[in-house]
């Protein structure tokens, strides 16, 4: 994978909320190409952050796509309404969606792309009978709930096995790596399959600019 067709976003669980538009227009400027948006509701993961409200202020900051990833129990009950609310592309999680295939279907029917995603110790053949149905698949390498944490090495041979499953049967979807990506291991999960790449902390960081930050992970894939 060469590095100008390597999709990197800012997850904004990770900026500063009380900027929240400027941290948004500072990525934008820098040159990233979507919007990450992490939805959790303190039941499907301990933790609580954003809904509705703050997807449609984020909507409404940036013409990049904005990509809503559903850490909630019941997706089906709000997943077509986040795609109304401006949502891009909406991920729902498979160890808590019954209906994954309906509710998949209706992501698409509401106008935004269908994805899917699964926690690091869940079988990748649970989503094996939905990917001709969806345009994204994201792999977590962290446990969700909280940004910060440290990449869990063993994704990336999941993320190489996934790469495999996508060639076979869907070859146009996206493969997306969310938790731990930093400038220096971004190399090794692009290589190992992934085109499409989440970063919260290595982007919003205390230490650099964002700019610098975009810079420094767009630099380690060169």
């Amino acid at each position: 994978m060469t590095e100008s067709k390597v999709r990197i976003g800012p997850s904004i669980l990770s900026a500063d909320f009380l900027r929240l538009g400027e941290q948004i227009a500072e990525a934008e400027a820098a040159g990233v190409d979507f919007v990450h948006v992490d939805v959790m509701d303190g039941r499907f993961v301990p933790n609580i952050s954003i809904g509705l409200p703050v997807l449609e202020a984020v909507r409404r900051a940036t013409k990049l796509p904005v990509d809503v990833h559903l850490m909630i129990v019941e997706p089906e009950r709000y997943a077509e309404r986040f795609a109304a609310a401006g949502a891009d592309f909406v991920t729902v999680h498979v160890e808590v969606c019954g209906h994954l295939h309906r509710t998949l279907q209706g992501i698409a029917a509401a106008g935004a792309v269908p994805s899917v995603t699964l926690n690091p110790a869940t079988p990748l053949t649970t989503i094996e009978e939905v990917l001709p149905l969806v345009r994204q698949v994201l792999v977590m390498s962290v446990n969700p709930g909280f940004g910060g944490q440290t990449f869990i090495p063993s994704a990336l041979d999941r993320i190489a096995r996934l790469r495999e499953m996508i060639d076979a049967r869907n070859p146009t979807c996206l493969l997306e790596v969310d938790g731990g990506v930093k400038a220096g291991n971004i190399r090794r999960v692009v290589d190992a399959g992934a085109d499409t790449i989440v970063a919260g902390s290595a982007i919003y960081s205390p230490d650099a600019s964002v700019k610098r930050s975009v810079a420094a992970l767009r630099g380690a894939l060169s």
